[in-house]
């Protein structure tokens, strides 16, 4: 397999790096309230679904041993 080659490899490393840049210029990032909102909901329902699993499995673990 043959692949055409535009430039010598650090030319090529400097476009990608070049177009990544253009990139990030267009993305719209978040205001630190929005950001700081986002945190606080990600550790929020991190908190509920492990207190769920932790429930669950203390309640699967009792009615296990319970029945042996």
């Amino acid at each position: 397999m043959s692949k055409a080659k535009k430039g010598s490899f650090f030319e090529r490393v400097k476009n990608y790096l070049t177009s990544v840049w253009r990139e990030l210029k267009k993305v719209t990032w978040p205001t630190k309230s929005e950001l700081t909102n986002y945190t606080l909901l990600v550790i929020a329902m991190v908190l509920v679904i492990a207190t769920f699993i932790g429930l669950a499995d203390i309640l699967f673990n009792f009615i296990f041993f319970k029945l042996l």
